[in-house]
């Protein structure tokens, strides 16, 4: 074999920090050392993996061809590895999940699925749809767990299961005793809503279709919490996922509204790249969501 695994790991690294000095400190190697690594690799092959510019190294299109195929390859030996030392198939799995999904339904799975491998070293990272599929599709995950719809040539979508968004507001509110909203009622509200990028947002501005321009969106908020806590304090109307709502409504800490003209309906997707290696961690990982579906 003409190249080795630690080549592999200086190509993959150096391309995801587009930096060959932080590559090598990532893989605890020196600059040297790192750079001859990659210089090797090119040379015995005749190739250039890399379009280089001062300390900056960018991605040459056979980088980015090949760089699919490096992953799925490393992924597969250090699943090997795994086996061979800890004589089990799973060795590391990086989920990302989006907020709604990460708080409420992915810790659960997750718990399953150490208690399943609990020799296995699992990361949870929680953030909004557009910032997990841009892991994905950067090889820094290796599963991620979505709220809104995504067209993707590199990423597989697979859908999961349903969900329902609900409007909601404070006891207190004025609507609060009406409960089910016409469409002159949405309009006339001060709404506290995710931010854009959000797959929240995303079902929000669908089910909400002709009506968006003229809405009152007072607050944009990042976090399913802080929406809560605003409405709560009566600075405006929400719309959050059902799933993120149940313990506030058993509360009575807010009050659900009613909107059935309107679609409030929408799916949790699985995303990949395409060109990912399905390690056993991950069919794992999806078995034991499609498992927890209702």
């Amino acid at each position: 074999m003409y190249y080795t695994l630690r080549q592999i790991e200086v190509f993959l690294a150096t391309a995801h920090y587009e930096n060959v000095t932080q590559a090598a400190s990532s893989l605890a190697m020196s600059q040297s050392a790192a750079s001859s690594a990659l210089q090797d690799l090119e040379q015995r092959f005749d190739i250039q993996l890399f379009d280089r510019a001062g300390k900056r190294v960018q991605l040459s299109e056979l980088g980015k061809a090949l760089r699919p195929r490096a992953e799925a390859l490393l992924a597969q030996a250090r699943e090997f590895e795994h086996s061979l030392t800890q004589r089990t198939d799973v060795a590391e799995l990086k989920v990302g999940a989006t907020l709604t999904i990460g708080n409420y339904l992915a810790v659960p799975i997750m718990a399953e699925f150490m208690n399943l491998h609990p020799d296995a070293r699992v990361s949870l990272t929680v953030e909004n749809t557009a910032a997990i599929a841009s892991r994905v599709r950067n090889f820094e995950l290796d599963i991620g767990l979505i709220e809104g719809e995504l067209q993707d040539p590199v990423l597989e979508v697979i859908p999961w299961r349903d969900d329902e968004l609900a409007l909601f507001c404070a006891p207190g509110h004025p609507l609060a005793s009406q409960r089910t909203l016409s469409d002159a009622d949405l309009l006339a509200a001060r709404w506290v809503v995710r931010e854009a990028g959000s797959g929240t947002r995303q079902a929000f501005d669908r089910a909400m279709h002709g009506l968006l321009p003229d809405l009152d969106l007072r607050l944009n908020l990042q976090h399913t919490e802080a929406i809560k806590r605003a409405v709560e304090a009566g600075l405006g109307i929400g719309c959050l996922s059902a799933i993120a709502l149940r313990d506030a409504f058993a509360r009575g800490s807010l009050i659900r509204l009613e909107a059935p003209q309107r679609d409030w309906t929408r799916k949790f997707y699985f995303i990949l790249h395409r060109q990912k290696y399905r390690s056993a961690g991950i069919q794992s990982w999806l078995t034991l969501c499609a498992e927890s579906a209702p």
